[in-house]
């Protein structure tokens, strides 16, 4: 029987990625994301018996879960892979991103994760078996200046995963959370929603000029998954920095102060020449 994979977020970037990583080698794949009707195109092509399905979904929206499960369970009888990708970019310094932007990536980045575990552990729980991959972030263990709603959502992904980890063992339930560090996608598009327009720059130059492609992310992220990997690292820089804040920490945090030094300083300067100052 081939593979049955739900991925979130899969119309662009790297659930798209995901997805088509698990179509190219027969997998049954449900591609979900916002849009009602997918550009075609978009949708990755399956091989040997493989089939790829659409379906809308709003991972905040609690009864598109519920829409999504009944799918699963009437088109495919149960589900193998559960990929929790849904995301968006935020970033801004602490005094000026208002509470309202803390409570947008909150509910999509945070508790879509969890609604969608909550939505499919427990058919996991009855196949016995199953297996969870919540994409969280680099962000997640090593936390850059200026960007506190974002490292702090993925923080919690990471907290949550480790903590299914443990609690979903006995269930033979399997448990991924995937920590990349910049790379190409259109995540910069939804980075801040404006609400600090000075630092929204160097988060997007930061996305769109990363040598590295979402499909060698993807590819890294699905062997891993398979070898029942729990931490997964597919960016190389980003294992770099990790290591260097749990080895040499002082140097870690020197390094880091000195970049959000820059990146305020920077920010300030646009600032007063927007007349924001």
């Amino acid at each position: 029987m081939p593979e049955r994979v739900l991925v979130t977020g899969a119309a662009s970037g790297l659930g798209q990625a995901i997805a088509a990583r698990y179509a190219a080698r027969g997998a049954q794949v449900l591609v979900t994301d916002l849009a009602n009707e997918p550009d075609a195109s978009l949708l990755p092509a399956p091989s040997g018996d493989g089939v790829v399905s659409y379906l809308p979904l709003d991972v905040r929206d609690e009864e598109a879960w519920e829409r999504a499960r009944s799918w699963v369970l009437e088109h495919w009888g149960g589900l193998d892979v559960l990929v929790n990708n849904a995301g968006v970019g935020a970033g801004g310094r602490i005094d000026v991103v208002p509470i309202r932007d803390w409570e947008w990536i909150v509910e999509i980045n945070l508790l879509g994760v969890v609604k969608g575990c909550r939505t499919f552990i427990p058919v996991f729980k009855e196949q016995r078996s199953g297996r969870i991959v919540n994409v969280a972030s680099m962000a997640g263990l090593v936390h850059a200046p200026c960007m506190a709603s974002y490292n702090a959502v993925k923080a919690a992904v990471v907290a949550v995963s480790e903590t299914m980890l443990h609690e979903l063992a006995s269930s033979e339930i399997g448990v991924s959370v995937v920590c990349p560090s910049f790379f190409r996608t259109n995540l910069a598009a939804s980075i801040l929603r404006g609400s600090d327009p000075a630092i929204e720059k160097s988060g997007a130059s930061l996305v769109s000029s990363s040598r590295v492609p979402a499909d060698l992310i993807a590819a890294r992220t699905v062997a891993a998954v398979d070898k029942g990997r729990f931490m997964v690292l597919p960016s190389r820089d980003g294992r770099a920095v990790l290591y260097a804040k749990r080895l040499v920490g002082p140097v870690y945090h020197w390094g880091m102060k000195r970049a959000g030094a820059r990146v305020v300083n920077k920010a300030s300067r646009r600032d007063a020449l927007a007349g924001r100052g």
